[in-house]
């Protein structure tokens, strides 16, 4: 039978060993990885309906697949303006304005990727803007999606006029005379003022999808773990499939949140498994916390303003009965915890789960639900033991550090946190060394979805600036660990490592062609390696133009 895709004169890379493999060509059919071997012998499943690219010395690894990302809800979320290059309140009110030239009279205007950290040592709030937002209703995103900051008049359509209670740790940040500064904290807050704000209909959400996963696709990804169903999300993904326009291979899972009752755990446990051919719902994603940034973290010691000392979930023990009970059903738990009390309590829950539960046992061999944990910015070594030993995978987004953070610890989440804990940020080296699989991803749009620039982060632990030092330079992950929190250990922590992550017969034909070897290849020029070719399920969902 004729394959679909031939590719010749290549550098095969299995990332499952960091050596190049002593074949050059690959041939795939029907999604598979069907041949590797010589040029000539590979040219025999050629047929007229077959794509053969000479990939003149280019180097195929396994497809990079970010272990955390939100496609849909990302895509509207940068709908509006890009913030994230704003360092200080010059750059942000200067951005501002010329957003709002461009407004229509009343119309509304969105923002996102804003770094508390621009704002300086003034706090974060609508009065740092001046006039630049007068009149305007404006809501603008913070880089961690889980807080925003609204404009006097964006407030004012909400009906916010004072702080109110809420039931997960949400705020709506008032100053001492108990007037709103425009900052809310966490989605009960932020959800009064999208709730008034104009939404992009169906049709511009999925339009906008799919431009951003065109992208990704021409970054080098072939696959994700989305960490939502929110909205119309799944609805989405099988538009575009039916379109033949979904360029990555999606595992989504949903969120439980801490209102979920019994019937509607199970009806999370129900959806399994529903989607597509590149897409499906795997998984529950839950919150034991918020961010640092913002206070809502889980701390076994708050930070020093006292804050980050409480769980998202009102009732920690009954995440740990939900987590049981998914456990029972065969089903991955993700859970955000950043705090080394969330990071904790996820540990301990999961080890119940596995004993009470169905399987039992710990550790990497034990049992087939494979649970997970979101995050991890700062944990004690006792913690960092205690993953390897429950078999629970360790995702991590080293961009968030080497972005969000300072090597001096002058931003504020080091400012938070204080020294000690400030000094053990993003432990992936540790959490590697000792015996956890760390699986890496960008947390899209939280922070850029370039693999490369995720693995390069990895690697240098420095910003996009990389004249600047890095932060936790001990805590760097080798140029083989990089590529393997992108392959190996995404198709493990999907429980799919038997059929995917390698460059084998009878895995997936899901890969990414670099220019060079990404292994050789400097820490610091790593972002920058040209994407040749991108492949899922033997299908080209970008090439470049010369090739």
């Amino acid at each position: 039978m004729p394959a679909d895709l031939v590719l010749l004169s290549a550098r095969l890379l299995d990332p499952g060993t960091g050596r190049l493999l002593p074949h050059t060509a690959l041939a795939a059919q029907d999604g598979r990885i069907g041949f590797l071997g010589a040029d000539r012998e590979a040219r025999v499943f050629a047929g007229p309906g077959t794509t053969v690219v000479d990939l003149r010395g280019a180097v195929v690894t396994a497809g990079l697949t970010d272990g955390h990302l939100h496609p849909v809800s990302g895509a509207e979320r940068t709908m509006g303006v890009d913030l994230s290059g704003c360092r200080d309140l010059e750059a942000l009110r200067t951005t501002l304005a010329a957003a709002v030239r461009e407004l229509r009279p009343g119309a509304w205007l969105r923002g996102w990727g804003l770094d508390p950290n621009a704002f300086g040592t003034a706090p974060v709030g609508n009065a740092s803007l001046g006039p630049v937002l007068d009149g305007v209703p404006a809501f603008l995103d913070l880089f961690d999606a889980h807080s925003a900051l609204a404009s006097e008049r964006a407030l004012e359509h909400a009906g916010i006029d004072g702080p109110r209670r809420f039931a997960q740790g949400s705020e709506i940040v008032c100053d001492a005379d108990g007037r709103p500064t425009g900052l809310l904290l966490e989605d009960a807050a932020c959800a009064l003022v999208e709730d008034v704000a104009p939404r992009p209909t169906a049709a511009e959400v999925r339009a906008r999808t799919a431009e951003v996963l065109r992208a990704m696709a021409a970054a080098g990804l072939t696959g994700g773990h989305a960490m939502d169903a929110n909205g119309d999300s799944l609805a989405v993904y099988g538009a575009l499939e039916a379109e033949q326009a979904l360029p990555l291979r999606l595992r989504i899972a949903p969120w439980c949140r801490p209102e979920a009752d019994d019937d509607a755990v199970a009806g999370l446990v129900r959806l399994q498994g529903t989607g597509g051919a590149l897409w499906r719902v795997a998984g529950v994603k839950l919150f034991m916390d918020g961010t640092v940034d913002n206070g809502t973290a889980w701390l076994e010691t708050p930070d020093c303003h006292g804050e980050s000392a409480h769980a998202y979930w009102p009732d920690p023990q009954r995440y740990t009965q939900v987590v049981a009970a998914l456990h029972r059903a065969g089903v991955a738990t993700a859970t955000h915890a950043i705090g080394d009390a969330a990071v904790r309590h996820v540990l301990d829950s999961v080890e119940k789960a596995r004993t009470e539960g169905r399987g039992g046992g710990s550790g990497e061999g034990s049992g087939s639900v494979r649970h997970r944990v979101e995050h991890i910015e700062t944990v004690p070594d006792d913690t960092v033991r205690r993953f390897a030993q429950l078999g629970v995978a360790a995702s991590m987004q080293p961009t968030h550090c080497c972005e969000f953070t300072r090597a001096d610890h002058t931003d504020n989440w080091s400012r938070r946190l204080g020294e000690e804990r400030a000094g053990r940020a993003f432990r992936c080296r540790d959490l590697w060394a000792a015996g956890a699989r760390v699986v890496l991803g960008s947390d899209w749009p939280i922070a850029p979805y370039p693999p490369l620039q995720v693995m390069a982060g990895a690697r240098h632990r420095r910003p996009a600036d990389l004249s600047l030092p890095p932060h936790g330079p001990d805590q760097a992950l080798t140029a083989l660990q990089a590529l393997q929190g992108m392959t190996v250990n995404a198709a493990w922590a999907a429980g799919e490592e038997t059929g995917a992550g390698r460059l084998a017969v009878g895995h997936r034909a899901d890969l990414t062609v670099l220019a060079d070897d990404p292994l050789t290849v400097s820490d610091t020029d790593l972002a920058e390696l040209p994407v040749r070719l991108t492949v899922v399920a033997g299908r080209p969902t970008y090439r470049a133009a010369d090739l």
